[in-house]
């Protein structure tokens, strides 16, 4: 009778199973973070190259273009508070005539060794694009130097 008793018992069986599980809920809890910032450093890398190529798109020239375009999106990337550990960007001016298409692309490298509990190991490259168009009704610089 004591040992039927003992056998159907299940007092503490609670405390087993929240002994049991809580590894996992920790392990799914870290997963969420790692997923969370990946989405937060795409979100914010998107952002700095429509910015860039924003910047890009009030320049002058193909080489004040690309200076701006680059310079802009370290600029973003900073306040925004990503860090990347290997930086490219692309700028396609397109000649910078009114009505042409500027397209801006950034590479960033992205070390994920902070979330050591989780074991993800390296980095992920993040990549973004963006395009806009030179103003129609712009002035433009011609060989002499004047605007029109």
């Amino acid at each position: 009778m004591i040992l039927r008793r003992w056998c159907g018992d299940e007092r503490g069986s609670v405390a087993v199973e929240l002994t049991l599980l809580t590894p996992v809920l920790i392990l799914l809890l870290l997963f969420v973070v790692f997923c969370g910032r990946v989405a937060e450093a795409r979100l914010r890398v998107d952002d700095a190259a429509h910015q860039a190529v924003r910047a890009a798109t009030l320049a002058r020239s193909n080489t004040q273009a690309t200076a701006e375009a680059r310079a802009t999106m370290e600029v973003a990337l900073g306040q925004a508070g990503v860090s990347c550990s290997n930086l490219s960007v692309d700028t396609q001016t397109g000649g910078l005539q009114p009505g042409s298409t500027v397209t801006t692309v950034i590479h960033c490298e992205i070390g994920l060794s902070d979330l050591s509990l989780l074991g993800v190991p390296g980095s992920i490259t993040v990549e973004a694009s963006a395009a806009s168009v030179v103003d129609q009704w712009r002035g433009t610089v011609t060989a002499g130097g004047t605007g029109t």
